[in-house]
C-alpha cells in the first residue's frame, strides 16, 4: 500500500488492507494449575526457585515453536496465532463481535492476566486464557469494533483505553 494514499500515517481503513491494531502474548495464568501452584510457592522463600522453574517452562513455552500462541487485534478481525509462522487457528471478525467480557480467577492479581470471552449472537464465538493487562485489550477490542464497523458506533458508547 502506498503511503501517500493514507489521510492519517499508520491509519488504514480495512477496505484498502488488514493492519494490526494490537497484539499480546499469553501470560503464565493461560495454565491455571501451574499458576496457582507457582503463586503458592513462591510465598515460600525455599520453594521460591521451584516455582520460578515451573513458571519459566510455561512462561518460554510460549515461544516454542510448537507452543507458541499469541491474540493479534487487527481492523478487520481478532486472530489467536499459534507457532512461530503465525498460522491463524481462530478467527473471529469484528462485525461478529457484540461483546467481550473478563473473566477473573484467583490468580488475576498476582499475573494480572485475566481471560476474555469473545460473544457473539449471545454465545461465546472465541475465548483467550491468560491475557495480560486484560482490561486495556478488552477496551482495544471495543473500540475497533466501533471505529471499523459500519454503523457500531451509534450503538455503542467509545471508551478510552485507559478508563477502568
Amino acid at each position: 500500500m502506498d503511503i501517500r494514499l493514507q489521510a492519517v500515517t499508520g491509519v488504514v481503513p480495512p477496505e484498502l488492507a488488514e493492519a494490526r491494531i494490537r497484539e499480546v502474548w499469553p501470560s503464565v495464568a493461560r495454565a491455571p494449575g501451574i499458576a496457582a501452584l507457582g503463586k503458592s510457592l513462591t510465598r515460600t522463600i525455599v520453594l521460591a526457585p521451584l516455582a520460578w522453574m515451573l513458571m519459566a517452562m510455561v512462561y518460554f513455552g510460549k515461544v516454542l515453536p510448537v507452543f507458541a500462541r499469541r491474540y493479534e487485534l487487527t481492523n478487520r478481525r481478532l486472530v489467536v496465532r499459534k507457532g512461530w509462522s503465525g498460522k491463524i487457528s481462530e478467527e473471529i471478525p469484528l462485525d461478529k463481535i457484540d461483546d467481550v467480557e473478563l473473566v477473573t480467577d484467583a490468580n488475576t492479581e498476582f499475573f494480572r492476566a485475566a481471560t476474555l470471552r469473545i460473544l457473539s449472537a449471545g454465545k461465546e464465538a472465541l475465548t483467550l486464557p491468560g491475557v495480560p493487562d486484560p482490561e486495556s485489550f478488552r477496551q482495544a477490542i471495543i473500540n475497533a469494533c466501533n471505529a471499523w464497523v459500519p454503523g457500531r458506533s451509534k450503538s455503542l458508547p467509545f471508551v478510552a483505553a485507559s478508563a477502568k
